[in-house]
């Protein structure tokens, strides 16, 4: 139990700190969002939506990491099984 805490606490913290550097590659940093109305919804909206596939693939390489790799896979199936892309991941 502590290794699978440790991989999304590690998880978390490097999608987080990954995050804005990659928004800004893409040009978008928090100072062109403030003459848009509610432009700090949309900032955050933007960043979390940057968030989420950075999570998945960290949490992915971190259970590989710690050598949980069959456990972080079973979890992101269902994961993205919720959330609609169930279909990639049923047998033929």
């Amino acid at each position: 139990m502590f290794i699978i805490f440790v991989v999304f606490g590690l998880t978390g913290s490097f999608s987080l700190k990954l995050a804005k550097p990659i928004l800004y590659f893409f040009g978008f940093n928090r100072e062109i969002f403030n003459d848009i109305f509610l432009g700090d919804f949309i900032y955050w909206l933007l960043r979390l939506t940057i968030i989420f596939p950075i999570y998945q693939l960290l949490l992915i390489f971190f259970g590989f990491l710690f050598f949980q790799f069959s456990f972080f896979w079973e979890l992101e199936k269902k994961i993205l099984t919720k959330i609609g892309f169930g279909e990639f991941f049923k047998k033929k």
